[in-house]
């Protein structure tokens, strides 16, 4: 089998990604990128990538230069065999080392090592967990991923949502967060107050607001009351003395990181250094499944725990349910709750979750997940 193609598609929400007013959900991203890879053999493979949309497009369309260096991705695939992932992870990691090595150029290369693994497992009729080493498990708790809410009240009318939709586990991020000490602990309380002790609440702190390490104990030792199980992203993503710091003041929550790292190396150097207790490698940012098995294999020797973040359409959403499939101890699965239709239509069969608050691992072949490429040409945007 060969690679004959490699498209970078940007879609367009008809709704920009703003903050929450009152209780209401958020739309959710203004743009979304997809790649699609096809095979001489009729198979394509699918992936998003949480990304800037417009740069990613340009490096896969890039030409090809002679230099093995500061190459396009596309010219760099065609022709290779899709089941050689380790090899085309490496070729590729060459290619773009003039300008890559982390962000976009990583984050396109997590996408193409995504929808090689669906192409795998479309082929040989297993899916993704299989081709990882086996699942441990066919269900994964998810929790409701969500910006935090401007009140009080209007957290307290969030978490009835949520609860009503069948979540025992809700995670409130950014949004007003971090803005006044003060209002985020009573919006921390709020949430407890109306979810009781039954269901798990996760904060995502929002690493670009501006904390120092003493900043960040002080505002976990406020939060200790109520119970949070994480908080999440605390710091700016390389600051890994200052989450050392901060695990080593004795702080009893759990501290966890790692959206924004990529790569076994950059995991490393986060586990050993920064000390965290949960890594949270992003599968279309991190490296893709070829790296996420090394990201494992750190997090397992180092005796912590990994969750992937997921906050896109079901692609990755199915993507993590892998992960979280092989995983020899699961926490969560992160759910996207965001209503943008551009996220929900693209998708014919959607990842359905239990009234426990449990999601299926997909069983299908690949990724499990079927792209409705009508839908996708509702949102494509050609020009910019």
């Amino acid at each position: 089998m060969k690679i004959t193609d490699v498209e970078g598609i940007i879609l367009e929400s008809p709704d920009k990604y703003l903050n929450p007013a009152g209780s209401e959900e958020a739309t959710g991203v203004a743009y979304c990128f997809l790649i699609k890879i096809s095979t001489d053999e009729g198979i394509t493979g699918w992936s998003d990538v949480e990304t800037a949309p417009h740069v990613a497009s340009s490096l896969i369309g890039a030409p090809r230069t002679g230099s093995d260096m500061m190459e396009g991705i596309r010219e760099m695939l065609i022709g290779e065999d899709p089941f050689e992932v380790e090899k085309i992870w490496n070729k590729l990691y060459l290619g773009t080392a003039y300008y890559g090595r982390r962000g976009v150029a990583i984050q396109v290369m997590s996408g193409v090592d995504i929808a090689c693994y669906d192409i795998i497992g479309k082929a040989v009729g297993r899916p993704v967990y299989q081709l990882l080493g086996g699942g441990y498990r066919k269900q994964v708790r998810a929790y409701a991923s969500t910006l935090f809410r401007p009140t009080p009240a209007d957290i307290k009318r969030a978490c009835d949502y949520y609860m009503s939709k069948g979540f025992t586990a809700i995670k409130f991020g950014w949004g007003v967060f971090g803005q006044n000490v003060i209002r985020d602990i009573e919006l921390v309380k709020a949430a407890r107050e109306a979810v009781g002790d039954r269901v798990e609440l996760l904060v995502d702190a929002g690493w670009k607001t501006s904390r120092s390490a003493y900043d960040a104990v002080e505002l976990l030792r406020r939060l200790e009351p109520y119970r949070i199980y994480w908080l999440e992203d605390f710091l700016h993503p390389e600051n890994y003395e200052g989450y050392r710091k901060v695990k080593e003041a004795g702080v009893k929550t759990r501290l966890a990181a790692g959206e924004q790292e990529a790569t076994g190396w950059g995991f490393r150097r986060l586990i050993q250094e920064g000390k965290i207790d949960v890594a949270q490698p992003d599968i279309s940012r991190c490296g893709g499944f070829t790296q996420i098995r090394k990201i494992i294999w750190e997090a397992e020797a180092a005796g912590i725990d990994v969750c992937p973040h997921a906050w896109l359409t079901d692609l990755l959403t199915a993507a993590s349910l892998h992960v979280n499939a092989v995983l020899p101890r699961s926490l969560f699965l992160e759910y996207n709750v965001s209503s943008s239709p551009m996220l929900r239509e693209i998708i014919d069969n959607p990842v359905q979750m239990d009234e426990n608050g449990m999601m299926d691992v997909p069983q299908g072949p690949g990724l499990g997940i079927t792209v409705n490429e009508k839908s996708i040409e509702k949102y494509r945007v050609y020009e910019w």
